[in-house]
């Protein structure tokens, strides 16, 4: 259930969590102090989440370099469950992903607010920062549509032992509501369940011929090289 009292001022909590979820490169860990800063000022989150947040903000910035981005590229690139495109969460693979993209841009352009080159429109921090241009009360019922969401990436999260669980527990808090950690399903990486199946391997699950269908067969032309090497 979602608390009814009018909500504090978020803007720029959302905006700090946003660059939180960011990839760690050296312009993120420069802004950390400040970062750390904006969300005791604007105390949108209680003191127990404040705490969390600046544990993770602490640990980005006493972590070597390489080895925090190699950790954010493993932790949400190369797996569904804590994937940072909600739609992914949603939608998968499915046709309905490609409206659901066009009518969250058409929200974010009617708001006039413009995705950067080559980012979706469902990526978490662009998502965030335009909940950030919305009044509190609007701004927290967004965040409740999408709770659901968050939960499951909460508690994939937090089954992985990651310190970034802190951003969605205070966004569920931010909505109005409490963190309740969805047990993550087995899942396998990006990488394994995109990859085609071994050659003469027979069927697949995977979107490849199934038993009793024809397995299809590619027709290459060969190279002139080729051509003169066999003649």
């Amino acid at each position: 259930m979602f608390a009814l009292n009018a909500p504090r001022p978020m803007k720029t909590s959302l905006r700090v969590l946003a660059a939180a979820l960011g990839y760690p490169d050296r312009q993120l860990r420069d802004a950390l102090p400040e970062m750390r800063a904006l969300l005791q000022d604007e105390r949108a989150l209680s003191p127990s989440r404040l705490a969390e947040l600046d544990a993770l903000l602490d640990r980005l910035g006493r972590a070597e370099p390489l080895e925090a981005e190699a950790d954010y590229v493993e932790l949400f690139d190369r797996g569904r469950g804590t994937a940072l495109h909600l739609f992914e969460h949603v939608h998968g693979d499915s046709r309905e992903r490609g409206p659901a993209m066009i009518d969250l841009a058409q929200t974010y352009a009617r708001a006039g607010l413009m995705l950067k080159e080559g980012e979706l429109p469902d990526y978490l921090p662009a998502v965030l920062e335009f909940a950030s241009t919305q009044p509190a009360r609007e701004a927290r019922a967004f965040l409740g549509e999408m709770a659901h969401i968050l939960n499951a990436i909460f508690g994939a999260l937090r089954h992985r032992g990651s310190s970034y669980a802190s951003v969605f527990g205070a966004l569920l808090e931010l909505a109005g509501g409490q963190a309740e950690p969805v047990a993550p399903p087995a899942e396998e990486g990006l990488d394994e369940s995109w990859a085609e199946p071994p050659v003469f391997d027979g069927c697949s699950s995977r979107g490849q011929a199934r038993p009793g269908q024809p397995q299809p067969i590619r027709i290459v032309r060969r190279s002139k090289v080729t051509q003169g090497a066999s003649s």
